[in-house]
Parts: C-alpha cells; structure tokens; sequence
C-alpha cells in the first residue's frame, strides 16, 4: 500500500524593492539607510535608483556593503570627481591645454564642447567603472541584486529605465545634472539627470516585481504642483535647438505629481531630516548625513523587521 504525500510550498515571502532617490552630497544618509537594513537583515530583491541613488544602489547591487560605501563617500575628493579637477593643473591659476580653460584645475571653458553642460564627466565614470570591476560586475547582468537607474532624454523629455549595458555609464547618465554635466548617448537617447521625471522611483520598483517598496526620499522642500505656463511662442526655437525636452518640462514639470504619487505609495517611506544641500561633499557632512539617514531608518525600525517576519502557517 502506497502512501502519497502532497508537499505544499511555504506561502512566499513578498519581494522587497528599494527606491533610492536623487539628491547630491545629501545621498550618503542613504548609505545610513542601507546599514539599518543590514542590522536589521533585510536584503532588498530590487533596487531602483536616480541620480545619486542611482550611484549608491548600483555599488549596493553589485555587492558593496554599506560600510565600504560608507567609506567611499568619507574619504573620496568628491569635487574633484564630479568636476574632472586637473591635479596637474591644480597650483595653475589659469591656463589652457587642448582647448579647455582651466582656473587652478577647473574646467571653465571648452572651445570644442558640444551642447549644454560643461562638465564631462569622465573623472567620476572611470571611477564608478572600476570600483564596479573591482566587485566583479561591468554591466548590469553581473550584478547581485537586480537594479535599473532612471534618466531623462533631453530632446524629447521622456523618462528612460536604464537595465542594460554598462552599469558606470548609466549610472552616470542618471546623475547627469542638465546643464552642468555632459548629457550621455546611450541608444539614441541624449540622456540627463533622471531627477527631472522621476526622482522617488517607486513605480519602476514595482514594475521590476516588488510586492513591497522602501523608499528614501533626500527632498527637503514640498513638492507642490505649480501652473502650468504658456511658452509656445518659443517652443520651435526649443525644438530646433534640441531642448524641446527641457522647455516642456519647464512649462509641466511632470517631476512634481509623479514624486508625490510615488510617495504615498511606498509601503515604507524614509525620509531624512538633514542640514545639508546636494552640494555638501566631504568627510564630515558625509559622517553626518550618513547618521541622519541612520537616524530615520532607526525610527521605522519596526516596520522594517515586520518585513523579515516569517509568514505565519
């Protein structure tokens, strides 16, 4: 006589995303974040991030820990990363190599530049490039955690998800500040700072499969919708000049109801009280910041471990 035994799977723990917002200096109190959730033994299923949080949750997906990204944002010259600083140029007061003007190291002119933004970015691709290698991972199917970084096409003013390819190229797509940083061509798109559409990604967490999303959101003001302005009299001029994306945000600012909806849906919403603006760089704004964002976590601390609860039979 034969017994049949019918094995019923455990009831699935839900899939956890996380939503990294844009901010600047002001992302390392993500990094806080990211160490609350390791204290607490949370490993998110999907990461999603934009601009800074692109950065920060790329390094976290290819298998940086919170406390080596800790150390990345105290000890890193942050300005000279972000604005290719010449060390050789440094004690220069003013000089020109290969077109481009430099005041003590400073790129401030370049007779050869193409388009809006000065800066190219190449200082801070290259390092996100090899700290990516140094964890095994150049693109996004050599990461540990599935991840997508969000950017903005300049020229039609639609949002792009960025899941393939180089992983330090989007990454610095996505923080691509409009006209301050070289926009990046990736398939045809001229991409910028991903901020301009969606800077609190909750929704493209969810479309990865999260079933619940923790999100941090480094804005500091009240995202109000404002009226909407009439500028058709120059939107050819936008056009043929390839801003037509910028001038309709401009006039919709899409940014704005798209932030809001994304932060009431989040199942857990994170937000840093910091004294700090996206230009605070350096050793002890990071420690600081990287504690305040420690300090918000900690106080939905019991929120977050509902979530590694196991289901109840």
């Amino acid at each position: 006589m034969f017994c049949l035994v019918l094995l019923l799977p455990a009831e699935a723990q839900p899939k956890i995303g996380l939503a990294l917002g844009g901010g600047g200096a002001k992302g390392a109190a993500e990094v806080g974040v990211l160490k609350v959730l390791e204290e607490a033994g949370i490993r998110p299923d999907f990461i999603v991030g934009t601009s800074i949080g692109s950065i920060v949750g790329g390094l976290y997906a290819a298998g940086y820990t919170a406390a080596e990204l800790e150390t990345m944002f105290q000890t890193q010259e942050w300005l000279s990363l972000l604005t290719d600083r010449s060390s050789s140029l440094a004690s220069e007061p003013y000089k020109t190599v290969d077109g481009v003007t430099y005041i003590f190291g400073f790129p401030i002119l370049d007779r050869d530049a193409k388009g809006v933004g000065l800066m190219k970015g190449y200082t801070i691709e290259h390092m996100l490039d090899s700290m990516a290698c140094a964890k095994g991972c150049t693109d996004f199917k050599s990461l540990k955690i599935p991840f997508c970084c969000v950017a903005a096409d300049i020229r039609s003013g639609t949002e792009v998800i960025l899941r393939e390819g180089s992983l330090a190229r989007a990454m610095r797509a996505s923080m691509a500040i409009p006209g301050v940083f070289k926009s990046v061509e990736i398939d045809g798109h001229k991409l910028v700072d991903g901020g301009m559409l969606n800077n609190l990604p909750v929704d493209i967490c969810r479309q990865m499969g999260a079933d619940i999303v923790i999100t941090v959101d480094l804005q500091q003001n009240d995202q109000k919708p404002r009226p909407q302005t009439d500028l058709s009299a120059i939107q050819g001029l936008a056009d043929l000049i390839g801003l037509g994306g910028i001038l309709n945000w401009v006039t919709n600012r899409p940014d704005i109801e798209k932030y809001n909806a994304n932060r009431q849906s989040a199942n857990i919403y994170i937000h840093p009280v910091m004294d700090a603006d996206v230009t605070s760089f350096g050793n002890k704004n990071a420690a600081r910041l990287i504690q305040q964002g420690v300090d918000a976590a900690n106080a939905v601390l019991p929120s977050l471990t509902s979530l590694t609860a196991k289901p109840q039979p």
